[in-house]
């Protein structure tokens, strides 16, 4: 799949207000999709970038024989998706943005 495609596909999940193709080795954004006055997806990028490098150590340094599948981080207002993914073309990891209130949760709303 290409990148154009990937951009498109994730933007059709419900909430989603920005996507990025990010290199994690550089923390360049290889493409985005969406965003605007609010999110700026190559910032968004970037910062994503020193938790992926920070969360695909922490298996290997506690002994652990498994892989990261995703990485969620909550704010008030927005979902951030982070999925790292295996690809010839290098360290690469998709940072979706999902308007909170609009994507559908997995948490009941007061714990």
């Amino acid at each position: 799949m290409d990148t154009e495609t990937a951009l498109k596909e994730a933007m059709t999940v419900d909430g989603a207000i920005g996507v990025a193709l990010v290199d994690y080795e550089s923390g360049m954004a290889l493409g985005t999709l969406g965003g605007g006055q609010h999110l700026d997806l190559e910032l968004a990028a970037a910062g994503s970038t020193e938790v992926v490098r920070s969360k695909m150590r922490t298996p290997a340094s506690l002994d652990m024989d498994d892989v990261i599948e995703d990485i969620l981080i909550t704010l008030g207002e927005q979902y951030d998706l982070i999925r790292p993914l295996s690809s010839s073309k290098g360290a690469l990891f998709l940072h979706l943005a999902l308007d909170r209130p609009a994507a559908v949760s997995p948490w009941p709303a007061t714990v």
